[in-house]
């Protein structure tokens, strides 16, 4: 199994954290290595693959935490591993209660408080982009839990990148032109640079922010995309949890 690892969690031993791929289990075509229930695939494989990766990174499915990703602003502060209703972000100061986020083309962002000890992980396709949903959680963090920016580690993972997200002109209009590209009356949305400057308007460091320069669309071979597959396509996980240390 082929998991992504962000080079700015290494720093921090009490953090786990995985992004899975379509690689895993010699799992085929059409759905690879699938973490969704909702796309047709065999639930009984799903769970096997979630089984897989989840102990991969030390857990189970018994300490994670899963939301209906609904492309809204909504954001729970979960408490207890299990479903936990209609949102597209999640906060916890648990230990060993992971955070995952469903992803197959929107970005997922993932951010550790170092000092107040906190995590958070955000699903922001182009609604919830549009509705900040990302610059939101950033705000909770700091307003209920007394996040200092500079305390925050944000990491953006894998998703579709500008030249391969195409948008009709409604979608293009509710954005800053900074973020579209016109080519022969198509317009491309940059969803990645869009998140990355809600965290600098939030006085999050450059230093703290790492984004993944994988495109879901074009790394055929690596990512599922649902904007490339359709309604074949699988789901990746990406999962944060703070655990222990000595």
């Amino acid at each position: 199994m082929l998991v992504i690892k962000p080079h700015i969690f290494s720093h921090f031993p009490e953090i786990v954290f995985g992004f899975s791929t379509k690689t895993g289990m010699g799992r085929k075509h059409p759905y690879y290595f699938n973490m969704s229930y909702s796309v047709g695939d065999n639930k009984s494989l799903v769970d096997e693959n979630r089984k897989y990766f989840f102990n991969s990174l030390g857990l189970n499915v018994q300490s994670v935490a899963f939301q209906k990703q609904v492309h809204k602003d909504n954001i729970t502060e979960v408490n207890i591993a299990g479903f936990c209703g209609e949102s597209d972000a999640l906060i916890t100061d648990k230990l060993n209660l992971g955070l995952v986020i469903s992803s197959a083309d929107c970005p997922a962002i993932f951010i550790y408080d170092t000092k107040s000890k906190i995590i958070a992980a955000v699903h922001s396709g182009w609604r919830g982009t549009e509705k900040k949903i990302l610059k939101k959680t950033v705000v909770k963090l700091k307003n209920d839990y007394n996040s200092d920016p500079g305390d925050l580690i944000c990491y953006i993972g894998p998703s579709i990148s500008q030249p391969n997200y195409e948008v009709g002109k409604e979608v293009a209009e509710s954005f800053d032109d900074m973020y579209i590209q016109i080519k022969k009356e198509s317009y491309f949305l940059d969803l990645k640079k869009a998140n990355y400057d809600m965290l600098i308007s939030e006085n999050i460091p450059v230093e703290n922010i790492q984004v993944s320069k994988l495109c879901s669309f074009g790394y055929s071979d690596l990512l599922h995309s649902y904007r490339r597959d359709g309604e074949k396509s699988g789901r990746a996980s990406g999962l944060i949890a703070m655990k222990e240390t000595e």
